[in-house]
């Protein structure tokens, strides 16, 4: 009984020794955290850029619409005042 105690005890210790992480593995996964970090900071910001975009697309695709309304409603009414003649 003694010898599975013995023999317990050395296993725990080998275990606590082999869990623990060494400061090379904590540098390691520290740069790791760093590059995804400057990844999101990229990724945000080409997200602000490709909506920044967008804004403005979308508000030139509404100016568009707006002159060819205009240049059809002035097409129409040319046509109704040839149609009266």
């Amino acid at each position: 009984m003694k010898k599975v105690i013995k023999l317990s005890m050395i296993a725990m210790a080998l275990s606590l020794l082999a869990a623990c992480a060494t400061t090379s593995d904590v540098e390691n996964i520290q740069s790791q955290v760093n590059g995804l970090d400057s990844s999101v900071k990229q990724a945000s910001a080409d997200a602000a850029s490709a909506k920044t975009t967008a804004a403005e697309a979308a508000a030139e695709a509404s100016q568009a619409a707006q002159l060819s309304q205009d240049a059809n409603d002035k097409l129409d009414k040319k046509f109704k005042r040839s149609m009266v003649k």
